[in-house]
């Protein structure tokens, strides 16, 4: 794996409750890396990776969900497909409401990603494909604002109430968007007691990583205008300068 290229060290300043974590998707397995040994579902493995100091992967034969769908590990169950477990959980009104989420869930082609390593932060030696936050949502704010502080780029969330391992992962590695959504609001997350509800999860692709992290090093993170008094006193100068008739 390419050794890691941009130094990510101005995550420390955030003082997360939880570490930063890099994920790489792989076709072969990674030299040097522990294999996970256990079972959890792919919607788990960031939470094991918050709690080990040191790197692992995880196989097929580790992954005990449908994660492993969305990886390419295995077909697309028919079962699945037709969309009956979604009403028989109670999730979905009927299958043909179910089924339509086969239509847009983001999935590797079966076979290219065999291996899936993690580390967090401090354990973070190779390029990651994603950078993945937990956060609250006044951290999220500021990680997003990252991303538009340079670019204009808006905040585009997708998400669906099933699979999110699909959309916080494999969405945006193929599409190169950042990805963000709240804990509480997952089937997933919320059967397994993955997180507490009201955390926001982003998911930053490896050619957003370089912008946001520069970006963080350069803007002001507490804006003056997040003080009410000042917000009105900064909009009430800024009216007189520029004639906003505010």
């Amino acid at each position: 794996m390419r050794p890691l290229q941009t130094d990510l060290s101005i995550y420390n300043k955030f003082d997360f409750e939880k570490p930063p974590v890099g994920v790489k998707f792989l076709f072969e397995k990674p030299e040097g890396i522990a294999r996970l040994d256990k079972k959890l579902g792919f919607c788990e493995m960031l939470k094991e990776a918050h709690e080990r100091d040191t790197a692992f992967y995880f196989d097929k034969d580790n992954e005990d969900c449908v994660g492993k769908m969305p990886l390419g590990m295995m077909d697309t169950l028919p079962v699945l497909e037709s969309g009956l477990l979604g009403p028989e959980l109670g999730i979905y009104q009927e299958p043909r409401a179910n089924s339509r989420i086969y239509e847009q869930l983001p999935t590797f082609a079966k076979g290219t990603v065999n291996y899936v390593v993690y580390a967090q932060l401090k354990a973070l030696t190779f390029d990651p494909d994603l950078l993945v936050l937990y956060t609250t949502p006044r951290q999220a704010e500021i990680v997003l604002r990252a991303m538009s502080y340079s670019t204009g780029e808006i905040w585009d969330p997708k998400a669906m109430g099933v699979v999110s391992c699909s959309w916080l992962y494999v969405h945006p590695y193929k599409s190169g968007k950042v990805n963000y959504m709240v804990t509480g609001m997952a089937y997933g997350l919320i059967a397994r007691e993955v997180f507490p509800e009201g955390k926001v999860l982003i998911s930053i692709p490896w050619n957003w990583i370089p912008v946001i992290t520069q970006n963080l090093n350069e803007m002001e993170w507490e804006l003056s205008g997040y003080n009410k008094v000042q917000y009105q006193a900064e909009m009430e100068r800024l009216g007189k300068k520029y004639n906003l008739g505010l």
